[in-house]
């Protein structure tokens, strides 16, 4: 079990979305901190000077709150590194993805861009990145994840700089089936509307 590496289920995100099931502090703690990459000994291990122990796992598991992650198909793994290389160009980053999205089905794109939005607050915003990672957590829909867009992609150049924002956007967009849409013209549209 320790060395398994769990993910939110959806009564998981829901209780992190709403507290609907009133976990303790602690136990709710561990589950934000679930991400489905760190193994269980490993998470364990950091925050074992806290006072979570394997209890608290053996609560969300048997609560339903997390579970086991599953192992991705083999052929949809090389899908997956064509979509996200960084590319010379926009237009090859948003062909590549593109090929990438074709077969994928609406829940698939969901999880990809939850996963995109996961891995890159905890990367590039770490701490400063909670708000935001909270509202990934509360997203029912893509139309939730487009609305979060701006958001992230602000807070990533005010904490980064704007390359990265760059980059972040160039594969998030494809994800979002914006295509072709850039950081700069929804700055500049902000500030029109601002004015």
């Amino acid at each position: 079990m320790l060395d398994t590496i769990y993910d939110k289920t959806d009564k998981g995100r829901e209780e992190i979305a709403s507290r609907k099931f009133g976990l303790s502090v602690k136990t709710r703690s561990l589950l934000l901190l679930i991400d489905g990459k760190t193994p269980a000994n490993d998470l364990l291990a950091k925050l074992s000077s806290v006072g979570l122990d394997i209890s608290r796992f053996d609560e969300l598991i048997e609560g339903d709150f997390i579970g086991p992650k599953a192992v991705p198909e083999p052929e949809a793994q090389p899908a997956l590194a064509t979509s996200t290389p960084q590319a010379e160009s926009n237009s090859a980053t948003t062909e590549s993805a593109s090929a990438f999205r074709e077969g994928m089905s609406d829940a698939d794109r969901f999880q990809a861009v939850y996963r995109f939005y996961n891995e890159s607050i905890k990367a590039n915003l770490g701490f400063r990145g909670f708000t935001l990672q909270l509202k990934v957590e509360k997203a029912a829909d893509m139309s939730d994840f487009e609305q979060l867009r701006i958001p992230f992609l602000k807070a990533v150049m005010k904490v980064c700089d704007r390359d990265t924002a760059r980059k972040l956007r160039d594969r998030l967009d494809p994800l979002l089936y914006l295509g072709d849409i850039h950081l700069d013209s929804f700055i500049e549209v902000k500030k029109n509307a601002a004015e």
